[in-house]
């Protein structure tokens, strides 16, 4: 999936078993709109968090390091926020990150050190810790509304609306599904692309091998999509599993539910690329011939990255010397002589042959760029390394949008 879901799709989306949420509003978001989500499940439950590289790093990914490492990867559920993101708050904010986790432990009748907690929204603000109390007693209220689709809602910004996924998987013992919703659609970059998410599946592992699992599905996903270079303070991805299939994720079974988080994962992320602030169109980026994945990454991120092949794609300007360009200065040890270069998902319009200009048919590519989403495929000849980097095109809504951010 990569447009974002419609009303249909998000009144069938359901948590994987063993799983219940709340969504409520209390006035974080000036708009009135759902601000608070909780996700839990009635027993502890294995858990696993990939956190931003940021050094500049929010209270709420402070507490949650510290809590995962505490309870040796063992939780009850998620708190979740928008509207502040309790980011460059000092001792206070850590303060408000253990009491927004005692609040949600009270509403699911569960230990402090049992929950996780996402704020989302303007850095160097502090939490309204008077709303957020109202507002995690509304969320067990009868009021409040238990839809995943909510949930999913409640945690969005700029946004254009929520993004959900999920994916099943055959284990040895059964099959297992795996669940979960996300927000993001400025400040996308890797190391990790800034967003929150939470999955949850009802497979059982063990808090370790969830861990490796979550990183290698972060991996391929979300350190695989950019909107405009920046990365926040706040980035989260967290998964809980519930055990409820019964199906175990043993040595035999790991890598299969590995690949099922990262389709679950990569579907979320082409989702945020998609729905890039100001953004028309997804784009995919498609690194061939390189000597590794690692290369193949590299040249990939530095194309998505370039406005100036982002303004062209807006555009539908097949102007191919942005893409090398770029290619060229990603510090990749990259042969101009070798590289190849198509527009469209099934290499429709071959732009470069071996380093140098092909005569092509102007008014197709343009075409091409149009498509949602419009794909590009650079093949650099020298390996077997390959990735594909999703992002978007940059217009000038994006402009408007982050010079109103908090005006």
């Amino acid at each position: 999936m990569s447009v974002l879901p419609g009303p249909e799709q998000l009144a069938r989306f359901a948590l994987a078993p063993g799983f219940r949420c709340a969504a409520a509003a209390c006035g974080l978001k000036k708009s009135g709109a759902l601000d608070l989500a909780l996700v839990w499940s009635d027993a502890p439950c294995a858990a696993a968090g990939v956190f931003t590289t940021n050094r500049v790093q929010a209270a709420p990914v402070l507490v949650d390091r510290e809590t995962l490492a505490a309870g040796g990867g063992r939780v009850r559920g998620v708190f979740a926020n928008a509207g502040c993101a309790n980011a460059v708050t000092g001792e206070r904010g850590l303060a408000d990150a253990r009491r927004m986790q005692a609040l949600g432990a009270a509403a699911i009748g569960a230990r402090p050190g049992e929950v996780l907690v996402l704020s989302t929204g303007v850095i160097g603000a502090f939490l309204d810790m008077d709303r957020l109390a109202a507002g995690a007693a509304a969320l067990r209220a009868p009021g409040a509304s238990a839809a995943p689709g909510d949930a999913a809602r409640a945690i969005t910004t700029t946004d254009t609306g929520p993004k959900i996924a999920h994916a099943e998987v055959a284990l040895p013992g059964g099959r297992a599904r795996v669940a979960g919703f996300a927000k993001g659609a400025g400040m996308i970059h890797p190391r990790m692309a800034t967003m929150l998410a939470v999955l949850t599946t009802d497979a059982a592992i063990e808090p370790a091998r969830l861990a490796r699992a979550l990183r290698a599905a972060v991996a391929r996903s979300f350190n695989r999509i950019s909107v405009d270079g920046d990365m926040s303070t706040n980035d989260t991805v967290l998964v809980l599993a519930s055990g409820a299939a019964g199906a175990a994720v043993d040595d035999a079974g790991e890598g299969a539910f590995t690949a099922a988080l990262a389709e679950a994962c990569a579907a979320l992320a082409r989702q945020i690329a998609r729905d890039g602030e100001g953004a028309t169109r997804l784009v995919e980026l498609r690194v061939t011939g390189a000597v590794d994945e690692a290369m193949a990454h590299r040249v990939g991120d530095a194309i998505a990255c370039s406005p100036l092949v982002k303004t062209a794609i807006h555009g539908n300007d097949p102007n191919w010397g942005r893409v090398l360009a770029a290619a060229g200065y990603s510090g990749a040890a990259i042969d101009p002589g070798r590289v190849r270069l198509w527009f469209g998902g099934g290499d429709d319009v071959q732009l470069l042959d071996c380093g140098l200009p092909l005569p092509f048919d102007r008014a197709r590519a343009a075409e091409l760029l149009r498509g949602d989403p419009a794909v590009l495929h650079v093949d650099l000849g020298l390996g077997g390394g390959a990735t594909v980097v999703w992002t978007c095109d940059l217009s000038a809504d994006y402009v408007r949008i982050n010079a109103e951010y908090t005006t």
